[in-house]
């Protein structure tokens, strides 16, 4: 499984998803890796739409590869999501916000249900 941290975008969200189409989108589709999990710094809520778009049309296009990614900055919480993903064979195409730090839950993913 390749992690690729999402680092430096713009503020604003137009220049922010042009950049990561530009700069992040190429070394997903380059990765050699069957499963791909992109990390995002968090951002404000208008951050959220073109995040699901990219992480969604890159699943599509990659496929039968596995892209998904997470929103946050916690290690534990950022560990244990991609422990729970490697597990979820079927997982592809999704944004998932972590836990935040004052979160009662936010020292781990809860066990995957059968």
């Amino acid at each position: 499984m390749a992690l690729i941290r999402v680092e430096g975008l713009p503020a604003d969200p137009l220049d922010a998803a042009a950049r990561f189409y530009a700069e992040v989108a190429p070394q997903v589709a380059q990765s050699g890796d069957a499963v791909v999990t992109l990390l995002f710094p968090p951002a404000d809520h208008a951050h959220r739409g073109w995040r699901e778009a990219a992480v969604a049309s890159l699943a599509r296009a990659l496929a039968p590869r596995r892209v998904n990614a997470m929103v946050g900055d916690e290690a534990i919480a950022i560990a244990a999501t991609l422990a729970w993903l490697e597990g979820a064979e079927a997982m592809t195409g999704q944004l998932l916000p972590l836990a935040p730090p004052s979160c009662p839950d936010s020292h781990g993913a809860g066990e995957v249900l059968d």
